[in-house]
């Protein structure tokens, strides 16, 4: 047949001419266009809804040709298209176009598929070229398959169908089954178009994404896809512990550590997880943590785990045991052992879960260890051990991340046993102390080779009721240690008080501090000084009038601001224990200072206001002074006419502290409408002199108040001259004025007349003798200053008589005017 002869046929041209000059058959060969050729048809492929190009033959231009179809299974030819033209019935093909002889068809239907020849020859001639014949066959693409499972959440070892469809597509089609991945060799049905996966048993491997791909000559098409959920479960639980730690029982667990328990099992959907704790349930979910676990939370620890879609479950325990170390810290130290012969160092760690393991690091072998529960003893010679001899224990527990060590130094003390005697309030007891403290071991301490209390560590204290018979007894206190080979002593020896003063009697001046020594030179117990004063009164420490300051046995009394009159005499110092009592007086002689000498004021006057006072004296004799001070009363004239026989005010010191050497003193602060008094003192410490004489002040020359007078006398004066002049007048001019003259001088009734020489408001002498009578006199212990009133008129007006001729003789006025200025 031809078909086996057009290869070779093919090569040789394509060897001898190349591609441009193949035949069509040869071209449609080379294209892989042809399936099957025999010597007279071509066959050749095209698509559905493409392009097909069929080729007429090798012609040129001058060929004329005819195509024409004929469809499958019949006989009757349709023309389609002639040179440079296509025929209407080419449209029912697709889009029928020509490119040179060539036939193109677009858009390609399926109607489209059957033979089709081309017939050439030269125009006008017989010369005709071989007629081509092509089986045109139409391929159809497959579409996307449809993907369909019996059981989308099958139960494990259930068996599950997958099947998959193509609706479209020119067979053969071929069919890939994918999971994730590409699945070899996993069809197990192929019925047509249409694709069976089997799964049977269906188990959780099969679970995941399915898809299926169809593919035929044209193309390749996915369907979508599609989960297989297979329900399985719980398994087997596994719980796991973090941190991971493995006691016998089970796990282990640090105290205050965080601790996690996971809780796994496979199942789908997945679990639902329980927690309990000794069988009560505590709390839900696939972890459970405990922030800080405590001791009490050891115990059994149970995960259920539960499917509810199949109602299935399972569960799995596991022990806990929380591991705590003992309270505190380890203790490492030392005590005596065997009489006081060796020593046992002791290293204890007492609780916690589990003990603590210990175990001392010997630097030799020559001791002996015992081991039990949290303890370890190391027990060592004590006269082979030297002063500062270390040691250390180790300790070990599950909750130390590493171990620990406890350390522990022999120290022997310093110094030695100090004894002492204290009595209790009211001397009821006395308490004997012994005190030796420090070192390791602890020295023990015992009074009267322990004949009296009891054997104690570092103080031993012994408590006994004393009385007077005690006084002179001695008590012994004996120290005891393993790494002292002969027991040190201290002695006590009860003593009743003995005081000494380095002086029991103390002068003085009056106003000074004084002080009084009084020494506890020995007591046994020790005893406190009680101070008594010269009335035999107990003094009070914290008094503003003494004061007592102690130290050292030494108690001193201090008497401030001491008085001549007050403060001699006996002070008493006594001090008291339990087993006696003693005392001590002491004499105290308060002097006083020498008397001033007199002072005697030599000026004092008023100031213009009458508000001040100028102030000036002298002293008299010989004597010692620190100063002066002035007092002042008001004076008894100042004081109203009914009440003068009212003892006046007592004196008011306005100045002191003046210094001695000053003579003069300037006083404010005065009220005018009150007479004063004033005196003065010397003063020579506490000592006052006696008082000056007493005087009130006088006014100064230039007084507003004698001026304001003067001046109203003055205008008296001349109201008076001017009325004598008037009268004058009148007397002279009596014929010319006789009204006026009989106004003035008609004469009055005898007893409508007055006698004025003694007026009514005038005082008496014997005011003289309760104060001064004015400004300007002296007190009654000074001399009074007296004055006589001037004669203002030589002829007095009482004189005046009218029964005389005072017509007839001149009237002579004498006017005697004084004014001060």
């Amino acid at each position: 047949m031809l078909e086996s002869k057009l290869p070779n046929q093919c090569e040789m041209r394509v060897n001898m001419s190349g591609d441009g000059a193949l035949p069509p058959h040869c071209t449609l060969w080379a294209r892989g266009e042809i399936f099957n050729l025999d010597s007279s048809v071509l066959a050749v492929n095209g698509v559905l809804d493409r392009s097909v190009e069929l080729k007429c033959g090798d012609i040129d231009g001058s060929f004329v040709f005819i195509w024409t179809f004929i469809i499958l299974g019949t006989d009757h030819a349709i023309p389609i298209a002639r040179k440079d033209n296509v025929y209407e019935e080419a449209s029912a093909l697709g889009v029928v176009t020509l490119a040179g002889s060539s036939l193109v068809i677009n858009r390609l239907q399926m109607r489209a598929a059957g033979r089709y020849t081309c017939m050439s020859f030269r125009d006008g001639t017989y010369i005709t070229a071989p007629t081509v014949y092509i089986d045109l066959t139409v391929l159809v693409p497959v579409i996307k398959p449809s993907l369909q499972i019996n059981e989308q959440t099958p139960v494990e070892g259930s068996p599950v169908l997958l099947s998959c469809t193509v609706e479209v597509g020119t067979g053969p089609i071929s069919f890939i089954w994918q999971r994730h991945t590409l699945l070899d060799g996993t069809f197990t049905l192929r019925d047509g178009n249409k694709s069976v996966l089997v799964l049977d048993p269906a188990t959780r491997s099969h679970a995941g994404w399915y898809t299926c791909i169809v593919r035929n000559m044209v193309n390749e098409e996915t369907s979508g896809r599609l989960y297989l959920d297979v329900i399985y479960g719980p398994d087997e639980l596994e719980i796991s512990i973090k941190p991971f730690a493995i006691s016998e029982n089970g796990f282990a667990a640090n105290e205050l550590e965080e601790v996690t328990l996971n809780c796994s099992a496979s199942s789908n959907p997945p679990c639902h997880y329980i927690w309990f704790y000794n069988n009560s349930q505590m709390s839900t979910g696939q972890i459970y943590v405990i922030p800080k676990i405590s001791r009490s939370q050891t115990g059994m620890y149970t995960c259920l785990a539960q499917n509810a879609q199949l109602n299935t479950r399972t569960q799995s325990t596991i022990s806990l045991t929380v591991y705590y170390l003992p309270e505190g810290s380890p203790t490492c130290t030392a005590r005596p052992h065997n009489n006081y012969k060796d020593v046992a160092l002791s290293c204890s760690w007492s609780g916690g879960h589990p003990l603590a393991q210990l175990h001392w690091l010997q630097p030799n072998e020559d001791g002996k260890v015992i081991v039990s529960k949290s303890n370890a003893t190391l027990i060592k010679n004590g006269a082979q051990l030297g002063n500062g001899s270390a040691f250390t224990c180790t300790i070990t527990h599950p909750s130390l991340k590493k171990d620990i060590n406890c350390s522990t130094t022999l120290v022997m003390p310093p110094g030695g046993p100090n004894c002492s005697a204290v009595a209790t309030k009211m001397n009821e007891f006395i308490m004997l102390t012994c005190e030796w403290t420090g070192g390791l071991p602890r020295v023990t301490l015992q009074w009267n080779n322990n004949q009296i209390g009891d054997l104690k560590e570092s103080s031993n204290i012994y408590v006994f009721k004393p009385d007077r018979t005690y006084n002179g007894r001695s008590f012994t206190c004996a120290a005891l240690h393993p790494m002292m080979a002969v027991p040190a002593e201290c002695l006590i020896r009860l003593k009743a008080p003995v005081l000494d003063s380095p002086n029991l009697d103390t002068t003085i001046l009056e106003g000074h501090n004084a002080q009084l020594f009084c020494n506890l030179m020995l007591a046994t117990p020790s005893s406190e000084i009680t101070w008594y004063d010269n009335s035999n009164k107990e003094i009070i420490t914290d008094s503003q009038k003494y004061g007592v300051y102690k130290e050292n046995g030494l108690s001193v009394l201090t008497v401030r601001e001491t008085g001549w009159d007050v403060d001699s005499g006996l002070y008493q110092c006594l001090a008291s224990n339990a087993v006696g009592n003693t005392s001590l007086l002491l004499r105290l002689r308060v002097n006083k200072y020498p008397t001033p000498p007199n002072v005697t004021i030599s000026k004092l006057l008023y100031s213009r206001q009458r508000t001040e006072v100028d102030l000036e004296w002298m002293t008299q004799g010989a004597g010692d002074l620190t100063g002066f001070m002035v007092q002042r009363q008001a004076s008894i004239r100042s004081v109203p006419v009914p009440k003068r026989s009212v003892q006046a005010a007592s004196w008011d010191t306005v100045a002191n502290d003046i210094q001695p050497e000053i003579r003069g003193h300037k006083l404010g602060g005065l009220d005018p409408s009150i007479v004063y008094a004033f005196r003065i003192l010397a003063v020579n410490h506490k000592t006052t002199g006696f008082p000056s004489e007493v005087k009130t002040p006088a006014d100064p020359p230039n007084n507003v108040y004698p001026a304001a007078i003067g001046a109203g006398f003055a205008g008296m004066l001349v109201a008076s001259v001017a009325s004598l002049l008037v009268f004058q007048y009148v007397v002279r001019n009596r014929e010319n004025n006789p009204r006026l003259h009989d106004l003035f001088f008609r004469p009055a009734p005898a007893e409508s007349r007055e006698n004025i020489r003694n007026p009514e408001d005038a005082e008496t002498a014997a005011d003289g003798d309760e104060g001064p009578s004015s400004p300007g006199e002296q007190g009654p212990e000074a001399p009074a200053e007296e004055s006589a009133a001037p004669n203002n008129s030589e002829v007095p007006l009482s004189d005046l008589s009218p029964t005389g001729n005072p017509e007839d003789a001149p009237v002579n006025v004498t006017i005697t005017v004084t004014a001060t200025s």
